[in-house]
């Protein structure tokens, strides 16, 4: 009896839980994937279909990872959009946006109504897109023939992400597509447009040129480094043999030198020499001492 007196209470209590339960509301936006060039404005729309006299609820929050971070709370803004933003009826607008301002946003508003709480939310990315700056080569003053020789170039700041084209002599390199075309068939090096290194596998002496490297990620302008040369040398090996045979002959002449000295005997000349010094200092110090025992 008391079991299911228990059971009538929990089905009037999920009763009541269902009738003021919160159900979901359509919240629309204009656009989900909001882009906007640096410390110009942007616009985050969010709507709804509730009839104009409702009490409605809006909040704003920025999701970062795992972090959630109120925007707009109790009819404020907070952080960093406290100066910078305003609201549009319940869409937010910012401006002068930067590129800490990317992120995605969550509208959520809620109202009440006579069938309970009614909420909804809608979800907007907002990327703010920053042109490249001047970008670092590395470029090597100087190569050997048959090396395998990398020329770098990387920018950091442009968003979306640059992509890189490389220059020899003012005229772009092309890129190997590996369709075996007779135009990509004598390319000796490998270009990536995404990383913005160019790799010579076996350098030869028709590399040798004025490199620089163009970022772009199409704001704003391009922007290139300073040129820089790359001379490539073929090995010198009769160079190297006339150095080996100095260096030996050098040595052998050391060699013999010491030799030759040995049997003029100035070496042992030279010790002798020590030996009798050593004796006579001796001599002295005994006399010296004797004298003092005296």
């Amino acid at each position: 009896m008391a079991s299911r007196r228990l059971r009538l209470l929990l089905l009037g209590y999920l009763g009541v839980f269902c009738y003021h339960k919160v159900t979901g509301i359509a919240i629309e936006t204009d656009n989900k994937n909001v882009k906007a060039e640096e410390f110009k404005e942007a616009i985050l729309s969010c709507k709804h279909k509730f009839s104009k006299g409702m009490s409605l609820r809006i909040e704003w929050k920025k999701i970062q990872s795992q972090e959630v971070s109120f925007v707009y709370y109790n009819g404020e803004f907070t952080g960093d959009l406290k100066d910078r933003a305003e609201m549009l009826n319940t869409g937010i607008r910012i401006r002068n946006v930067t590129r800490k301002d990317s992120g995605t946003y969550r509208c959520e508003i809620s109202a009440k109504s006579e069938e309970g709480q009614r909420l909804g939310e809608a979800t907007i990315t907002l990327t703010v897109l920053v042109p490249p700056t001047t970008p670092i080569c590395v470029v090597p003053n100087s190569a050997m023939t048959g090396t395998v020789v990398e020329l770098s170039c990387k920018e950091a700041e442009g968003s979306p992400p640059s992509e890189y084209q490389w220059y020899k002599n003012g005229v772009a390199l092309l890129e190997k597509t590996g369709t075996g075309s007779a135009r990509t068939a004598n390319i000796t090096y490998t270009m990536n447009k995404k990383s913005g290194t160019l790799i010579f596998n076996t350098v030869s002496k028709n590399d040798t040129g004025e490199y620089f490297c163009v970022a772009s990620n199409g704001i704003g302008l391009p922007q290139k480094c300073s040129m820089k040369r790359m001379q490539v040398d073929d090995l010198n090996v009769s160079g190297i043999i006339a150095a080996v045979v100095i260096v030996a002959l050098v040595m052998a002449l050391c060699g013999l030198g010491v030799l030759y000295a040995q049997k003029k005997g100035y070496f042992t000349k030279e010790s002798s020499s020590q030996k009798s010094n050593s004796q006579s200092t001796s001599e002295k110090d005994f006399k010296h001492t004797k004298s003092f025992v005296i």
